[in-house]
């Protein structure tokens, strides 16, 4: 698909179809590089732990947040001032 680079305020820019956009599953944000001579966009990946602290949440709220492995401490813990 050819395309043209139009003025947008004091940048240039490309617009992307919607059913590409849709094709690709791009939303809000978008990762870009340049590669060998082309430009690449790309669907942002995923941050490492993202989701983690609602997961927890939820997990907290339905009671099932309990120690896999049980309590179980060191043999000079008792000793220890908290």
């Amino acid at each position: 698909m050819k395309t043209t680079i139009r003025r947008m305020g004091n940048s240039q820019g490309v617009l992307i179809p919607k059913p590409i956009l849709a094709q690709l599953g791009l939303e809000d944000e978008v990762d870009m590089e340049v590669e060998n001579d082309a430009l690449v966009i790309r669907r942002p990946q995923k941050t490492v732990r993202e989701g983690w602290a609602n997961a927890s949440k939820e997990l907290a709220k339905a009671g099932d947040d309990s120690l896999v492995m049980g309590e179980f401490g060191n043999a000079d813990d008792a000793g220890l001032t908290w």
